[in-house]
């Protein structure tokens, strides 16, 4: 299982296939993408220990409330523009349910715990934009 904060965009299918076993009848993913809503591209910057460390409290919960059989969490940080990959959160479970509920988890958390930093850029110049917890 993978969970990072890097400046590597990641190959999706090549972890998904890397995932499937046996025992798991589904896995659920989450791809957040840099979408165009007015900005060009964007800066995401993170304190990355601490980020990785959070990240890993976040996986290990999930554990503790679902009955997953894996969890991968891979965030991206420097600049992206419109169209990139920004996350990836794969969930492997027996049953779809448990996939997406773990899935949900592991997003809501993210965004609201992880110390990841958005800077935008439009048009009109650029902006720091305040996360859940700030």
């Amino acid at each position: 299982m993978v969970v990072t904060v890097t400046h590597e965009d990641f190959a999706i299918n090549r972890l998904i296939e890397e995932r499937k076993n046996p025992e798991m009848g589904a896995m659920v993913s989450f791809i957040g993408v840099v979408r165009d809503d007015g900005i060009e591209r964007i800066e995401l910057e993170a304190h990355q220990e601490v980020a990785v460390e959070e990240l890993e409290v976040i996986r290990d919960e999930a554990f503790a409330l679902f009955p997953l059989k894996s969890v991968d969490i891979i965030h991206r940080i420097g600049d992206l523009n419109v169209g990139d990959n920004i996350v990836l959160i794969l969930v492997g479970a027996g049953h779809r349910q448990e996939a997406f509920e773990g899935c949900q988890y592991i997003i809501e958390r993210l965004k609201e715990r992880v110390p990841i930093w958005k800077k935008e850029y439009t048009k009109e110049g650029e902006r720091w934009v305040p996360g859940k917890g700030e």
